[in-house]
């Protein structure tokens, strides 16, 4: 597999979160107006899918390109989003995008349970040049990102089905964001206790 080109960390940062900043902004601008086409009224959300969709499909085909490399997870969360986007606008329902993040993390949670089941860290294979660790370290990792992952798709369900759209467009944003940021600062006595430090050749 090819190494990823070195990208400017601002550059890869824009294409990475630069789609899901102009969702937010976008929705609130737009959450209370309503758009006509083709003879059929849709809402601001589902408008801003719309919108959304493409960026993204851009977005990501611009960082590969910069990089030279896409990781799997990378694919497959631009698959759902092209897929669950595409569906809520056809249709005209938001509930599809809605349950988009459910589906990405029951997806990488499995993936990672199934590699558990069979002995072995999948995570690893994704972040271990980026995170030299033991092996012990990586299945007690795996094992609790597996469980969060579960955690987050859950938690996704409750949101969208129990509150409001406004609502679950800032938690989409800024409440799952936070919430695996915390919980890859709580794994810091794993990452010392396991962790391998690199040496120069």
């Amino acid at each position: 597999m090819a190494e990823p080109k070195p990208v400017s960390p601002m550059v890869k940062g824009v294409l990475e979160y630069g789609p899901v900043l102009a969702f937010f902004v976008a929705y609130v601008l737009l959450k209370d107006r309503t758009f006509t086409f083709g003879g059929e009224e849709y809402s601001g959300f589902i408008a801003v899918t719309a919108a959304f969709v493409p960026l993204m499909v851009i977005c990501s085909g611009l960082l590969w390109k910069l990089t030279g490399h896409m990781s799997k997870m990378q694919i497959v969360t631009l698959v759902l989003v092209v897929v669950f986007g595409g569906l809520s606008v056809w249709l005209n329902d938001e509930r599809f995008f809605k349950m988009k993040p459910t589906l990405i993390y029951l997806i990488f949670g499995g993936f990672l349970g199934f590699g558990l089941l069979r002995g072995q860290s999948y995570l690893r294979v994704v972040m271990e040049e980026a995170l030299p660790m033991q092996q012990e370290g990586w299945m007690i990792l795996t094992r609790r990102v597996c469980a969060f992952f579960f955690g987050l798709a859950a938690l996704n369900e409750i949101v969208w089905r129990t509150q409001n759209t406004e609502t679950w467009v800032s938690f989409k944003t800024f409440g799952l964001t936070i919430a695996i940021f915390a919980f890859f600062m709580l794994q810091g006595k794993l990452f010392q206790q396991y962790g391998i430090e690199k040496t120069e050749d």
